[in-house]
């Protein structure tokens, strides 16, 4: 059962503790209302204001887990937090597992602050949950794919579009890397898991994932250093740097390029080719 009572007033207590500058907003010069405000809470949540500031006052529908979950990301919750959010809304909270999407607000932090930086997040399966928009104008939009295809290893097997912007002599290493790591999930996950999910579709669909599963590899490792070929900028040599969240079993994987080579002024010219396209 909701408890109307409790949730307005835990959604007012967290929205009033953030700050703009926490969540990556601007602060402005007339800011009176202590913490965000209303309708930035829904912004950051893609909620309607109206919607929000019913919760807030006791009133409107009970919200759905898929609700709950854009709240409390928005919101920059802790997982303890997430969970007794969703007991307050008289929901179960959901499992504490590599299947979990709810980034740790240390990581939203660190990502918003990297904002002229190719970035993103992502869950173990290769799934992205956030990127910065240097993070979209070096890879495209991943957060926009639905189903399997979520994954970067099966869009690998199955969407021969996904190899463009990785330098060919590359690709047989990126293989073998992405049979051996969904290996280590599903393993690691159990045969009810999405990672033993995915691999089960791959068995099915791709001859070449069947031989190099077949292979029985563990533990290959990506490069730190990541050979691009970008359709506007053309050839780009990256460093790779991952910071891990072991509760949560994300990476933000953070790219950058050595200062004085010709990929560190390439990404000069992407950050501009990236701002107009945001225009």
């Amino acid at each position: 059962m909701i408890d109307r009572a409790g949730l307005a007033g835990f959604l007012r207590n967290r929205r009033e503790a953030l700050q703009p500058e926490d969540v990556g907003m601007p602060r402005g010069q007339r800011r009176r209302t202590t913490g965000l405000r209303r309708e930035e809470v829904a912004t950051l949540c893609h909620m309607s204001p109206d919607y929000y500031s019913r919760l807030e006052r006791e009133r409107g529908p009970q919200p759905s887990p898929q609700m709950l979950a854009s709240i409390a990301q928005g919101l920059h919750l802790s997982i303890d937090e997430r969970d007794h959010l969703f007991r307050l809304a008289g929901h179960n909270p959901p499992p504490r597992d590599g299947s979990s999407e709810h980034i740790s607000p240390g990581l939203l932090r660190v990502l918003d602050r990297l904002q002229d930086t190719p970035a993103q997040i992502v869950t173990e399966l290769g799934e992205t949950l956030r990127q910065t928009p240097m993070g979209v104008a070096l890879t495209g939009d991943t957060t926009q794919y639905t189903g399997p295809a979520r994954s970067s290893g099966y869009r690998w097997f199955t969407d021969p579009a996904a190899r463009d912007l990785y330098a060919p002599e590359q690709h047989a290493f990126m293989t073998r890397m992405y049979a051996s790591g969904l290996r280590r999930v599903a393993t690691l996950r159990g045969p009810d898991s999405r990672a033993a999910y995915l691999a089960d579709l791959l068995l099915d669909s791709s001859e070449e994932f069947r031989r190099v599963w077949d292979d029985h590899e563990i533990g290959i490792r990506p490069h730190e250093v990541k050979h691009f070929v970008h359709p506007e900028v053309g050839a780009l040599e990256l460093n790779c740097q991952h910071l891990i969240d072991p509760d949560q079993a994300h990476s933000l994987m953070v790219y950058t390029a050595v200062p004085g080579t010709e990929s560190y002024e390439k990404l000069q010219v992407l950050s501009v080719i990236g701002t107009q396209e945001l225009h």
